[in-house]
């Protein structure tokens, strides 16, 4: 249970920035260079929903109810498992997502009050690439989208991941479009490849 208080001098001192993007928009390296270089605490959405969904976490036993004991390998969540259902039952998708995004938003909220509480960093970065969609506009000070053209994003992922041209199309057409991006983000980061001038553009945003 999160517990509201007055915040100190201190506390309000500690900014919560959202990071959002695409997908190949390179969110990782911006990142990476953050935690290098500055007094920050960076949450991966991804991440929380790992660790949420593991034996006495919260998820773990909603999960095993709605997918089967099938799905586990000894006592862990199979995750190949668990997509190979997911990808062929756009029902159970939903009720996978209505168990997990409410999950891992208190678990980022938990740990902001931490954060705050323990007053040690300057900034609280959270990684999703659903913040726009579910509202994380109302928990953050700032968003920032991390931006690539999508040439550039579609190198990326068949380089970097291997991914099929119809796959990177297929996750592509199932993200907000650029215009989305913009419209809801405080800040756009540009990363099309040349990473000190993203870089650059970090710092002087920080």
């Amino acid at each position: 249970k999160i517990i509201w208080r007055k915040r100190t001098e201190r506390e309000y001192a500690m900014k919560v920035i959202g990071i959002t993007g695409g997908v190949g928009a390179g969110k990782t390296q911006v990142l990476s260079y953050i935690e290098e270089h500055y007094s920050c605490r960076v949450l991966r959405a991804d991440e929380a929903a790992h660790l949420l969904e593991q034996p006495g976490q919260a998820c773990y036993e909603q999960l095993v109810k709605l997918l089967g004991k099938d799905i586990l390998q000894g006592e862990q969540i199979d995750k190949q498992k668990m997509a190979a259902v997911i990808f062929q039952d756009k029902e159970i998708l939903a009720k996978i997502n209505a168990v997990i995004h409410p999950a891992v938003k208190h678990y980022i909220l938990e740990q902001i009050a931490y954060e705050r509480e323990r007053g040690a960093v300057d900034y609280f970065f959270i990684e999703a690439a659903l913040l726009i969609e579910d509202r994380y506009d109302l928990i953050v000070d700032e968003l920032w989208y991390v931006h690539s053209d999508i040439e550039v994003r579609r190198r990326r992922l068949a380089k970097g991941r291997q991914y099929s041209a119809e796959k990177i199309e297929a996750i592509m057409q199932g993200q907000l479009s650029e215009m989305e991006f913009r419209r809801h983000c405080n800040v756009v980061i540009s990363n099309n490849g040349d990473l000190e001038e993203t870089y650059r553009q970090i710092r002087e945003l920080i």
